[in-house]
């Protein structure tokens, strides 16, 4: 029988979830990611004991040989590159290959093997060659709580068969157990002891998220991009800048999360943390079709004006010398869309770029930590992008739990100035937990923001299609989280043609009932 993406994804869960032999050393299960025509990054990471004190995953003080396999067919009779890679206690045994000379934009399968013991099988994919522009089905998601639900809205995603998945952020959460609490208090399912700050916890943490078998499934299935928020740290971190909790060695913690993101992440070695740094934002092309600009939000940001928060009449914000992406950052990206012949350029980041009010009548209320916090860099990339004469600038976002689409403008307070682009906002995974629709609510939204089409405050995922004439783009929504196996609806969705700039709801959803996120400014 042919092996279609739905039943290795119903494969793979089922190696996930199946008893493994003793000391089977691959429960954290295998992942790839930042794909380009000739190569791929493959991960995995040994830990027979994942929830082990210490953070080691149950593995010996010592190197460990791991083979691995990379193979045109799934039964791997047609093996194209293998190798023996050295799994280090020093990084957790975490294991980043970087096969090359492989072909464009073609379907591959590996696995790893150690002793006596192999690990589940993944696909992945190359990009295309340059040149050649054949359509591309990605995925965007973001904000997975373990304590606030179950990762359904991973499986989901991966049952519509993505070549690509996007992760803006926001991978694991640092709380200790309770720590964070949505509306309604319910805890589905508790953390690792202690909030994380030391590089032990941050392993125990990122591994006890890799257990669960939709995450698992869905890094099986395709390549990911993944780009971290601010919970891969601590909450509203921001440049050099602790996050909310006030707790001081903020560079020993920030050192800690970098390197136990990138020891559980299919991540290249241009991206190994050198201390308290790492190379995050990156350029990948997706043949002609695409260009991802990855942008990195946190790193290189001024700390949020007036005390963080939800705010009115926050003057700071306006502040000309107030960076977020820096200088380096954006000249970088400036020249990359300046060199672009993508036809598509999609911008995968992490906060709010859109205007976003929150206060009805005159005077606003913003987020800070969104680029509200910082309008006049907003206002110079947004310039920029104009000023590239890139084609089809789509920004990807996260973040926010809470889906979105709207418009992006050179000025927000006049909703006749030109459009920039577009902006597509993914919910979480889980986070805040179930959510809920508040039709109501949506006169609030357009109101104050014209600019925005479309929000609802339920938990999903976004699924994308984009070929050289458009991008469409679902809005999926789950009923629920705190219990198992919700089915996804699609409750919006919305195309770009090519060099229009703007939304166009499609007739499918334009008839039904509009979802709406609540009034009240979201809990992050």
């Amino acid at each position: 029988m042919e092996l279609t993406r739905r039943t290795f994804l119903i494969g793979t869960a089922g190696m996930s979830l199946a008893p493994r032999r003793t000391g089977d050393p691959f429960t954290l299960g295998v992942a790839s990611g930042d794909p380009t025509p000739d190569g791929i990054v493959l991960w995995t990471r040994l830990a027979p004991s994942p929830l082990a004190d210490g953070g080691h995953g149950g593995m010996p003080d010592r190197n460990v040989d791991v083979e691995w396999q990379l193979a045109e067919d799934e039964k791997f009779t047609r093996v194209v590159r293998s190798g023996t890679a050295t799994a280090q206690p020093s990084w957790a045994h975490s294991v980043h290959v970087e096969p090359t000379g492989l072909q464009p934009g073609r379907e591959y399968f590996y696995r790893f093997r150690t002793g006596r013991h192999l690990s589940p099988t993944g696909r992945t994919r190359t990009a295309p060659a340059p040149g050649t522009a054949p359509a591309l089905a990605f995925g965007v998601v973001s904000c997975s709580n373990y304590e606030q639900g179950y990762f359904t809205a991973y499986r989901r995603l991966g049952e519509q068969h993505p070549d690509l998945v996007l992760h803006l952020g926001d991978y694991i959460y640092e709380y200790a157990p309770g720590g964070y609490k949505n509306s309604d208090g319910k805890i589905v399912r508790s953390h690792t002891e202690h909030r994380c700050q030391t590089l032990a916890e941050f392993r125990l943490r990122h591994a006890q998220y890799k257990t669960d078998p939709d995450l698992q499934a869905l890094h099986a299935l395709a390549p990911w991009i993944a780009v971290n928020d601010d919970h891969e740290v601590e909450n509203n971190w921001a440049g050099v800048h602790p996050g909310t909790s006030g707790r001081p060695n903020f560079p020993q913690r920030k050192t800690a999360g970098y390197r136990a993101y990138y020891e559980h992440m299919p991540l290249r070695r241009t991206s190994l943390p050198h201390g308290s740094r790492m190379q995050l934002y990156r350029r990948l092309a997706w043949g002609d079709l695409a260009t991802f600009h990855v942008l990195d939000t946190r790193q290189f940001r001024d700390d949020q004006p007036c005390d963080d928060g939800v705010r009115a009449n926050c003057s700071d914000r306006l502040l000309t010398s107030r960076v977020l992406v820096g200088g380096k950052q954006r000249q970088w990206l400036a020249s990359g869309l300046q060199a672009s012949r993508a036809r598509w350029n999609l911008l995968a980041q992490q906060i709010f770029m859109a205007q976003h009010d929150y206060h009805l009548g005159p005077g606003k209320e913003v987020v800070l930590d969104t680029w509200d916090g910082y309008t006049a860099e907003r206002d110079r990339v947004l310039g920029d992008i104009v000023a590239s004469g890139a084609r089809n600038p789509v920004v990807l976002t996260g973040d926010i739990h809470c889906h979105y689409a709207s418009d992006l403008l050179t000025d927000f307070d006049d909703p006749d100035s030109r459009r920039v682009g577009v902006e597509l906002v993914t919910t979480s995974v889980t986070s805040d937990g179930d959510g809920y629709d508040v039709p109501a609510a949506r006169a609030i939204e357009l109101e104050e923001n014209p600019h925005i089409a479309y929000a609802d405050q339920r938990r999903g995922f976004i699924s994308a299609r984009l070929t050289p004439t458009e991008l469409k783009a679902d809005f999926h929504t789950l009923p629920y989280v705190t219990r198992r196996n919700a089915p996804s609806t699609v409750t919006a969705s919305f195309t770009v043609a090519d060099g229009a700039h703007r939304l166009s709801r499609s007739n499918a959803t334009a008839a039904r009932a509009p979802q709406a996120a609540a009034a009240a400014a979201p809990h992050r």
